[in-house]
């Protein structure tokens, strides 16, 4: 692969996008879609969204307002009851219900297993749609919206939409880093969980995890952070400055390294 490695900070924006575009970034939990995200938005001065972490903060909501998050019909009459704020600062991403911070409460691994039943659920998926689709209209300078549908459904207009893949022992070893304490499990435990929580995205019936046909494919299992931040800003400046042959080469390196 010949790219030009880069080293990032988050307080640094070393390049600006030529125009506002609008990034989706889809892809399953350990590809490196978070930092990323957070880190391509922070390098082009563009606003960022987590939409898992909406899915998340509902399905904390459900869990501890007593909501049975294998009943259905359940989730789905309690919808629209919290309230979701998300910041979308990519350098301190923020997210409230009903006001009190959940940018904790949502990592546990309670959650983790739930998130699964409640964000199947069409009532929830179109309400937290609908926000979704409503803070990337209001992001004047551009945004990054990171997630499992936001190529195929949420925004299937945007202007540049990038699918990450990674091998699951990748994955597994990256997730297996971000838990601490006793949220941490094995690497074994960690990968078999990722490819349930797989199973379940893919196969569900409304907006399933899937790639966008338009989508760029980068696998970055072989990838150091900073080599898929480079290879992700260089797509989004060929996109937004309509140069979609620099792209195509930008996205084939990134899935040859």
């Amino acid at each position: 692969m010949h790219t030009r490695k880069v080293f990032f900070t988050v307080e640094t924006a070393a390049r600006t996008a030529p125009a506002a575009v609008i990034v989706a970034i889809d892809g399953p939990s350990g590809t490196g879609k978070s930092s990323t995200s957070k880190a391509v938005a922070a390098t082009l001065g563009l606003r960022y969204l987590d939409t898992g972490a909406q899915y998340r903060a509902i399905t904390w909501w459900m869990l501890s307002n007593g909501v049975d998050v294998n009943d259905a019909a359940a989730v789905a009459t309690a919808a629209d009851k919290p309230t979701i704020v998300s910041g979308t600062d990519p350098g301190s991403p923020a997210i409230t219900v009903d006001g009190a911070d959940a940018a904790g409460p949502i990592r546990t691994r309670e959650v983790t297993a739930a998130v699964s039943a409640v964000s199947a659920v069409p009532e929830v998926r179109a309400r937290l749609t609908e926000l979704q689709r409503r803070i990337a209209k209001s992001a004047g300078s551009g945004i990054v919206v990171e997630g499992r549908d936001i190529g195929t459904t949420v925004l299937p207009d945007a202007d540049l939409k990038i699918f990450l893949t990674a091998s699951p022992e990748a994955r597994a070893a990256r997730r297996s880093g971000e838990l601490k304490g006793k949220e941490a499990a094995g690497l074994a435990a960690t990968r078999e969980a990722l490819i349930k929580r797989d199973a379940a995205d893919s196969g569900r019936k409304v907006s399933p995890l899937a790639k966008a046909e338009d989508a760029h494919e980068v696998d970055t299992t072989e990838l150091t952070l900073e080599q898929v931040i480079e290879c992700v800003v260089t797509l989004v400046e060929n996109a937004a400055a309509g140069n979609t042959t620099a792209g195509n080469t930008a996205d084939r390196a990134g899935q040859s390294a």
